[in-house]
């Protein structure tokens, strides 16, 4: 056997790599690389991950290459600039394939910045960059269909994301980026719409538009879909907002439980109309006069939102929101409706015996309830009062203070059984959240009957609330005629008792006339009664102002967020509106 070879000593060579020292060592096929920097101990530097928002120059970067790859239809490219690209590229794709749009321009609107600033700052707000991520950008394009062709031009922004793994700046996948209103599962398509338009008219024959009654848009777009074949027309072609969970073709979803799930969903939207369909006529329930003056009203007003109804029918008036093109928080908004709720609260404890009209009834500064300490506003107290003067006055602690008496569920079981609260059965013709009043325990339990606690609601549901307190049986508010489609309306299992209708109906009365509701419903007669409320906000400086009263057979609701006070911020717009209907 020959010698045994001793294994040879590692070479070393050194190298110069961009002005640092590097020392190869060799051997065996394996390298390692010592650089500056290191921890000491021979291991090698991790590249440092860019943390923190993107800068302006990253938004601008990545946005404009998103833009020069869309407007180029290079769709594979524009998606690998996003941070889902499976979601990205099947949008994009959809773009020109279902909504059949060509000759697209992409325009950035970047906000000016100041000569010399310094571009590498991060889009936080600092003077002469960007205020944020967002990359606003104007969209110019064609849609054609069947030798059909009209411009579309739209407004949209993306918003530059730093990826977690490697800090690489990237666009935020939204579908809005594709249009501003596409939500997850929304998809744009262009063609023959299988719902045909309606033209829908008041309750005298008067047409509603949304050029003249903005806040009636979502409204309008919902009845088409529930009802535009029924109403007799026949469909056009158009660009449209096919909302998740609808088909293609625009007709109703059959899917299990199709009637709720509908409710549930937002409707389809009409982007562009290329070819006009016949429209059928459908009657609804407002009125034109008192829509427009709920319309001027809430434009006045910020973060507005009002209902009115015939309490002896349930036949809803009006609907508006001070922002018409947004959430329609008017019937599926769910906030707290503070003191407003006590009247459901109220009807509970006069039906119980645990309150009279004019029985003496504890209004103390504090109450305390399951580990919580309640307290009137401005810490008032009434001393040997009665029950009238708490109600007209919101005294909470006269409410708290009956908690201990009253079971888990009674105030759950009375607003569902008594006022069709929560119960998730209303058909008004369009989407509508129903209220909702939990099964609460302990200072929870307390809270609700004062408005918090788990409670939630919206003008149409507390317009209802006061309608049916005035009449002491629930009518479920409605926009459309059962007859139209031989739908049930909803309703609930008992009426409210009779004794107790009588002395809640002259507490609300009494509050209107000399309680805290008495400044804005000064002059509108007798027939009538309110009720004030406030409901505390976590982050809100102010609370929301909540106002809810009848005068006739006219019942109306409105909420003012960060309003303060419901009797002069919410007050003022609903009394204004029963003087409008009446």
């Amino acid at each position: 056997m020959g010698k045994r070879r001793r294994a040879e000593r590692p070479k070393t060579r050194p190298a110069l790599l961009g002005g640092v020292l590097v020392v190869v060592v060799g051997g065996a096929g394996l390298g390692a690389w010592a650089l500056s920097g290191g921890d000491g101990n021979g291991a090698a530097a991790k590249p440092k991950i860019p943390t923190g928002p993107p800068t302006a120059a990253e938004v601008s970067r990545v946005g404009d290459a998103f833009l020069a790859a869309w407007r180029g239809g290079r769709t594979a490219e524009a998606a690998a600039l996003t941070d889902d690209v499976p979601a990205a590229r099947a949008a994009l794709t959809g773009f020109t394939k279902d909504a059949k749009v060509s000759a697209v321009t992409l325009t950035p609107d970047t906000p000016a910045q100041t000569p010399g600033a310094g571009t590498e700052t991060p889009a936080t707000g600092t003077p002469g960059t960007r205020a944020d991520a967002r990359f606003p950008f104007a969209v110019k394009a064609i849609v054609t269909h069947a030798g059909q062709s009209k411009p579309l031009e739209y407004a949209s922004a993306l918003t530059v994301v730093r990826r977690a793994s490697d800090g690489k700046p990237l666009v935020g996948w939204k579908p809005s980026v594709v249009h501003p209103d596409l939500h997850p599962g929304d998809r744009l398509v262009t063609g023959e719409s299988g719902t045909p338009p309606i033209k829908a008219v008041d309750r005298s024959g008067r047409e509603l538009t949304v050029k003249d009654h903005p806040s009636l848009g979502g409204v309008l777009d919902a009845l088409r879909e529930r009802y535009g074949k029924k109403a007799g027309g026949k469909g056009g072609v158009e660009l449209r907002v096919v909302r998740a969970g609808a088909k293609q073709d625009g007709a109703q979803r059959t899917d299990a439980g199709a009637e709720r799930k509908k409710a549930d969903r937002a409707p389809d939207k009409t982007l562009l109309t290329l070819t006009e369909g016949t429209p059928g006529t459908l009657r609804t329930t407002i009125d034109a006069t008192v829509q427009a003056a709920a319309e001027r009203e809430t434009a006045r007003r910020k973060q507005a939102s009002v209902v009115l109804l015939k309490p002896s029918t349930g036949e809803i008036l009006a609907v508006a929101n001070s922002r018409p093109e947004g959430f329609n928080t008017a019937f599926q908004g769910s906030l707290a409706p503070g003191s407003t709720m006590k009247i459901v609260s109220a009807a509970l404890l006069l039906e119980k015996d645990l309150a009279g009209m004019d029985k003496k009834h504890p209004c103390p500064k504090y109450a305390s309830y399951g580990g919580w300490k309640f307290q009137n506003l401005e810490k008032f107290q009434i001393k040997k009062g009665t029950f009238r003067a708490s109600f007209a006055s919101s005294c909470n602690t006269a409410f708290i203070t009956q908690s201990k008496k009253l079971k888990d569920d009674d105030l759950t079981r009375h607003a569902r059984d008594v006022f069709g609260l929560g119960r998730n059965d209303w058909t008004i013709g369009v989407p509508t959240f129903d209220g909702a009043v939990p099964v609460q325990q302990d200072a929870p339990k307390a809270a609700s009957l004062i408005g918090q606690g788990g409670v939630r609601a919206n003008p149409l549901n507390m317009a209802s609330v006061v309608a049916t307190a005035k009449t002491g049986t629930f009518e479920q508010p409605y926009l459309v005629s059962p007859e139209v489609d031989d739908r049930k309306l909803a309703s609930a299992p008992r009426k409210l008792d009779g004794d107790a209708q009588r002395q809640l109906r002259e507490l609300l009365r009494y509050t209107a006339t000399s309680g805290s509701a008495a400044k804005p419903m000064a002059g509108l007669g007798s027939d009538v009664g309110a009720k004030t409320g406030s409901a505390e906000v976590d982050g809100q400086k102010k609370p929301n102002g909540w106002f809810t009263a009848w005068r006739g057979d006219v019942a109306g609701a409105a909420v003012v967020q960060e309003g303060g006070r419901g009797g002069s911020s919410a007050g003022p717009l609903v009394a204004k509106l029963l003087k409008s209907a009446g």
